[in-house]
């Protein structure tokens, strides 16, 4: 292939980066047979205040002997999920052997998550905008994920193919050294959010249909499932903004049920605005929809969405609502896997 061939490739994919908007050309045709599927997702890490500033002191893992109780209730489901390992429970020998031991079960994958300021080489200084990886120079960004992934393949046994960043902090190059890698998928764009008031993507031009990227377009990327709700959602990037703080207009909206912006996850989210977020996917012609969760929220005290047992009792109360919710309306599990597989089956020749 010409150079000149491979700039007009580069630019019919938008040369690949996550931080990007996908291109049309670039989405995922799902065959009619994948149908109306789901996953989840957890950011398996560690321990921290998060009202505090980060810390390379921060590695506490001992909310992942809580995973196996979760992954009764997937199980009970047939669910197959994702485990999001980052570096301190990659590093802890009982986190591991835990991930081990569910993974020997074969009902469960394990993923990547980069929080750079916990995962070696330290090189970089501890501030807001270096805590999304993406930002970092591109050698850093490159040993840091060869660190960790070396490492999950020595804790668990598996190497990982499936990537996110912590923070959801991909950059211009991320695409490129994941592929280099030879990751497969990656989950870390959050539709309709904006990170940039603190140095990080904006994904407000986003949406969370899956879309090919990197620079040979083979990196399949499943956004996190966020939608916009109510009569005003189709102008939800306007009024939500470039990254200024609007947050009384927003607040208006809502409570008058005009427009909301919904991410599919336990924490924080009514039960009752994500079965409107995901009704109002399906009207759009959604068939991939993407659950994800932070691992410290299976006990009470680690984050602000489980602070005591009445909200892990909510917390798993939401998980029955919402899975009795999508099997009426016939939407399945997938593994990752499946997934892939299946968005592989229809993807056009890449040049």
């Amino acid at each position: 292939m010409s150079t000149e061939q491979g700039k007009i490739n580069r630019r019919r994919r938008n040369e690949g980066r996550l931080d990007h908007p996908a291109r049309a050309a670039d989405r995922v045709k799902f065959p009619a047979t994948f149908g109306k599927r789901f996953a989840v997702f957890i950011d398996t890490e560690e321990e921290f205040d998060w009202s505090q500033p980060r810390s390379r002191d921060a590695t506490a893992t001992s909310a992942i002997r809580y995973l196996p109780e979760f992954q009764r209730l997937m199980d009970a489901h047939d669910i197959y999920p994702t485990y999001m390992i980052d570096f301190p429970v990659a590093d802890n020998q009982q986190a591991a052997e835990t991930l081990s031991s569910m993974l020997g079960a074969g009902n469960c994958r394990v993923g990547t998550q980069l929080h750079a300021w916990v995962n070696p080489p330290y090189d970089e200084e501890i501030i807001p905008i270096n805590s999304f990886a993406g930002n970092l120079p591109i050698e850093l960004e490159r040993a840091k994920l060869a660190a960790l992934t070396e490492r999950i393949t020595t804790a668990v046994g598996v190497r990982p193919t499936i990537y996110r960043a912590g923070r959801y902090g991909i950059g211009p190059n991320s695409a490129a050294l994941l592929e280099e890698a030879g990751y497969l998928v990656d989950v870390s764009v959050r539709p309709h959010f904006d990170y940039s008031n603190e140095g990080g993507p904006n994904f407000l031009r986003h949406n969370a249909r899956p879309y090919w990227a990197g620079p040979s377009g083979n990196l399949l990327e499943l956004p996190l499932g966020v939608s916009y709700t109510g009569q005003l959602r189709r102008y939800g990037r306007l009024l939500y903004g470039d990254g200024q703080s609007k947050g009384r207009r927003i607040a208006g909206l809502a409570r008058a049920g005009m427009l909301a912006r919904v991410a599919l996850t336990p924490e924080d989210m009514p039960i009752d605005d994500v079965k409107r977020a995901i009704d109002t996917m399906l009207s759009d012609g959604h068939q991939f929809f993407s659950f994800s969760f932070h691992s410290p929220s299976l006990t009470p005290g680690h984050t602000p969405y489980v602070r005591n047992s009445a909200d892990l009792t909510n917390f798993y109360g939401w998980w029955d609502k919402v899975l009795t919710f999508l099997a009426a309306r016939k939407v399945t599990p997938a593994s990752v896997d499946e997934v892939l597989a299946a968005a592989q089956s229809t993807r056009p020749a890449v040049a």
